[in-house]
């Protein structure tokens, strides 16, 4: 009895096509049972990558109508209190794109939330990653990568901010055009090269679009895929918690569970902010008018991610110096060279921590903020400095709204740059250090029950609940490195030794991190479920 061989159908032949050329299947299985695990602390960098691909697709949709020109014309078109004005071509496509074009408010509405919602996600994201410890080895390089993605969003938004060349915008490229005149010895001939002549020129516009929608876009587009990329490769970092070690992943696969949940999450962040654009106006451009060179716009201010750049210009004194036959602008000058520097701070931190605690070791279980006091101080204390700076970026604003001087807010914007920082340091880590204590506490001695009970000689005691097994892995999970020490002053043979300085700094780094009042000793996890059931039973 012969027996015909089983036809396949057009589909599996395709799936065995692709799969001999593409490895696909072979991915698959590998990859699409990955493990991811569940918080929603990660959801931050989901919110990110659902708004960037909006920003894409939204951005796609506005190239098809706008016109990237400084030519001048004299707009007719819907717009009524701006018939017969001249603008330039490219303020005309905006209105056009505004009024004219279907759904086309809309679209540029979304567009530019969407842009603000991603990078209030990445900076939320990284401060996660930073509070969290997830930056150190192996993921250095995906922190460099998230870094540069947050500094090249920064320039993506001031572009867009500035295609319309609506006079808000036009007053932000005075701003620019000041910073770069102010560039010593080239800041002239840097100006002419970018505005294509005397600002505003003639080329700002056509240069700044092919950057905003070719140049940065491919660039950020590579590194979010390299991100990903990294993320899988390295395995998703979790909470310490029963079962979790630094060798698993404790959640749910990718397909279907995650896959399932992402897309659905995707349809939400969509959906928020397609609802916050249609009832929330932004940049309405039209009630500012075409840009003049001679005109300004009441009250103008930056998208908040720059507004702590515009916070450093207003509040810096407006010093120059003439050296050599060149003014150099100090008030323009050190507001720029600290802007760069703090955001570099920012990206080299892991290679400085791990270079302070000579940690070389892999790690994939996340840190509780308050078990890192002077690493959650640092990153309070950065967030202050950047919030400070951003009221400074609106001291007109605050001044007129609350009816004080603008000298005086300023006074005090220059004070709280040196001052709020430092206290919110101290008082962060007094915080983190409470915490600790109370964990000790629930450790040791179990949680209150709310239960009073009298005891025969007359004392109310409240009872104490011993916590549950994975409760106390989770409060005594976590490590507390010792702070580096130098070596003897001599060697064995009782010759002086030489310490280099930069080992004495690195010493007193590290004991700044890990020394003496950085940490609170925590008990065992069995001394303290001994120690709650003996609360328990003797009272």
């Amino acid at each position: 009895m012969s027996t015909s061989p089983v036809k396949e159908s057009s589909g599996e032949r395709l799936a065995d096509w692709a799969d001999g050329r593409l490895g696909i299947h072979t991915i698959g299985r590998k990859y699409l049972r990955k493990i991811f695990p569940d918080h929603w602390s990660f959801m931050l960098g989901e919110i990110c990558l659902y708004s960037f691909i909006v920003l894409i697709i939204t951005g796609i949709y506005l190239t098809l109508f706008f016109h990237p020109s400084m030519n001048e014309v004299v707009y007719h078109g819907s717009y009524a209190p701006l018939n017969g004005v001249r603008m330039s071509e490219a303020y005309a496509s905006t209105l056009d794109i505004s009024f004219e074009v279907r759904g086309g408010l809309l679209i540029r509405q979304i567009h530019h939330w969407s842009a603000l919602i991603f990078i209030a996600g990445m900076f939320v994201h990284m401060m996660r990653h930073f509070f969290t410890g997830s930056f150190r080895k192996p993921r250095e390089l995906n922190w460099l990568f998230g870094w540069t993605l947050l500094v090249i969003g920064l320039f993506e938004g001031l572009l867009g901010y500035s295609l319309p060349d609506d006079l808000l915008s036009g007053t932000g490229m005075r701003f620019v055009n000041s910073a770069v005149i102010s560039t010593p010895v080239v800041g002239t001939y840097l100006s002419m090269f970018l505005f294509g002549g005397e600002f505003p020129g003639h080329e700002i516009i056509p240069r700044f679009y092919s950057i905003h929608v070719l140049l940065l876009p491919g660039l950020m587009a590579a590194l979010v895929v390299l991100h990903l990329i990294l993320v899988v490769y390295h395995k998703h970092t979790q909470w310490a918690g029963p079962g979790r070690t630094e060798k698993n992943v404790v959640g749910a696969p990718l397909m279907p569970v995650y896959v399932a949940k992402a897309g659905g999450f995707f349809f939400l962040v969509a959906g928020v902010l397609t609802v916050i654009s249609a009832i929330a106006a932004i940049n309405p451009v039209w009630l500012y008018g075409p840009y003049r060179a001679d005109q300004v716009s009441t009250g103008a201010q930056p998208d908040w991610y720059l507004g702590f750049a515009e916070g450093l210009i207003r509040t810096m004194p407006g010093w120059e110096i003439n050296a050599w036959g060149h003014t150099l602008a100090l008030g323009v000058l050190i507001p720029l060279g600290l802007f760069p520097l703090i955001l570099a701070a920012i990206g080299a931190y892991p290679f400085i921590e791990a270079w302070v605690t000579g940690d070389k070791r892999e790690h994939h279980l996340l840190d509780r903020p308050r078990n890192r006091p002077v690493r959650t101080a640092l990153g309070t204390a950065w967030i202050t400095l950047y919030l400070v700076m951003l009221i400074g970026g609106g001291n007109d604003l605050w001044a007129t709204h609350f009816h004080l001087s603008v000298n005086t807010i300023t006074w005090a914007i220059r004070v709280a740059f040196f001052v709020a920082p430092a206290i919110v340091f101290v008082v962060t880590k007094r915080i983190c250090l409470g915490l600790q204590r109370r964990d000790r506490d629930l450790v040791l001695h179990g949680r209150e029950t709310g239960i009073v009970k009298r005891l025969p000689h007359g004392e109310f005691i409240e009872l104490h609940e011993p916590l549950s097994q994975a409760e106390l892995h989770r409060l005594t999970a976590h490590e507390q490195p010792a702070a580096l020490e130098l070596p003897p002053s001599t060697d064995a043979q009782g010759v002086r030794r030489r310490i280099p300085r930069r080992e004495r700094l690195r010493v007193r780094l590290s004991r700044a991190l890990y020394g003496e009042g950085t940490q609170i000793p925590k008990p065992t996890g069995s001394s303290g479920a001994v120690e709650g059931r003996r609360d328990s039973v003797e009272r």
